[in-house]
């Protein structure tokens, strides 16, 4: 699916003007206040943002990946906050449904995600169980025509939004294959949120535990109707979500080089702007450069995922979004620290933006897969093929 080239077109271009006039000079709002001004939300439910990804047969916008990309890539250039409001309608909230959800299930839940009417949440991260996810201990007991949910999820993008979660829990033996995926109502008796957690950085997202006990839903609630297959589905989803936070992070390292030219040209030091001095350009250009190569990398990759046949998994495809994603969160690390470098001592201080983005970016490399486990995903592929 993808949206054809000249509506893509005018839907970017709104974006970025969406982007510039509206959400820019909300940033200090969100920094302060720790929110999303609720009419900016509405703003982008009209826009169809929390529809990107879904197909228009559900009432979604239908972009292809390397389009999702662009867009993500586009909204990487101001506060993280902003997309995180309907980043898991996009992602890892909707996305196993529409991969592995039965007819009924996406007819039910998609128009109501694409649209923003339901926040829909990921909850798979248990507090014994992040980057091994095949050794969570939620369970799911089988009672008649029903399952019983108790555990607890940790750190859950969108928790306190969601009128919905894809809940991963056991219903079977240990490792992977004892893993279900279900669709949880929020509103469910027994099922309640923890305190929202206080983040280094990216005030304005929202994410805290949530709390089964005793939680009942019907065996229709398991995502493809299938016990068993919650953790294939789940990586699935993580395939395309690595490479949705690699152009996030291209689009926040180009924001954090500008403030940090713009910087170099306007402050002065021994009598002339420190953007003459040879060791900031240099600083200027690694980040340039590296930002280059990460952008190139994720447009690569993008459009080899939208190659493969629809919904299936591909090792090779895998491979090459752990690379993506491993480069990319790791390069805008080290251009905002080179950003916090080029503003000197004011680069430490709140009221100059290269401070909070520093430590908005700390966040890319844990998510959706820690640098590590990409890693050990990357060697792996190699060893098997090579």
């Amino acid at each position: 699916m993808a949206l054809d080239s000249e509506s893509f077109s005018i839907l970017l271009d709104t974006i970025r003007r969406f982007i510039q006039e509206r959400l820019v000079p909300a940033e200090n709002h969100v920094e302060e206040y720790d929110e999303v001004p609720q009419d900016i939300v509405e703003e982008m439910k009209e826009l169809g943002l929390f529809g990107l990804s879904i197909p228009e047969e559900y009432g979604g916008i239908g972009l292809s990946m390397s389009q999702e990309c662009q867009v993500a890539f586009e909204l990487g250039r101001t506060a993280l906050a902003f997309r995180s409001v309907f980043g898991t309608n996009v992602g890892i909230g909707s996305q196993g449904i529409l991969m592995d959800g039965t007819p009924a299930q996406k007819h039910e839940i998609l128009p109501r995600v694409a649209s923003g009417e339901l926040i829909m949440s990921f909850a798979l991260t248990e507090p014994d169980a992040g980057s091994d996810a095949a050794a969570l201990k939620t369970r799911a007991e089988a009672d008649g025509d029903e399952y019983v949910l108790n555990g607890t999820k940790r750190f859950i993008t969108n928790a306190p939004r969601a009128g919905a979660f894809t809940l991963m829990a056991r219903t079977g033996g240990p490792g992977a294959s004892g893993v279900s995926a279900f669709i949880i109502p929020a509103a469910l008796p027994g099922l309640r949120l923890g305190k929202t957690d206080k983040k280094m950085g990216q005030r304005g997202t929202k994410t805290c535990d949530v709390i089964l006990e005793n939680v009942r839903v019907p065996a229709s609630a398991i995502i493809g109707g299938v016990p068993g297959q919650g953790f294939k589905t789940a990586m699935k989803v993580l395939d395309r979500g690595r490479l949705h936070i690699s152009a996030v992070s291209c689009g926040i390292a180009q924001r954090i080089l500008h403030e940090s030219t713009a910087y170099a040209r306007e402050r002065k030091q021994f009598g002339k702007a420190i953007g003459e001095f040879q060791l900031i350009q240099a600083m200027l250009a690694d980040s340039q450069a590296e930002m280059l190569a990460g952008w190139s990398l994720v447009q690569d990759v993008s459009r080899r995922f939208d190659l493969k046949p629809p919904h299936m998994s591909d090792p090779e495809i895998s491979m090459q979004a752990s690379c993506t994603k491993l480069f990319c969160t790791e390069m805008v690390g080290r251009v905002a620290d080179r950003g916090v470098q080029i503003h000197g001592g004011a680069g430490y201080i709140n009221e100059y933006k290269v401070e909070r983005f520093y430590r908005d970016v700390r966040l890319l490399r844990l998510y959706e897969g820690t640098t590590q486990i990409q890693q050990l995903i990357i060697g792996r592929e190699l060893l098997k093929s090579h």
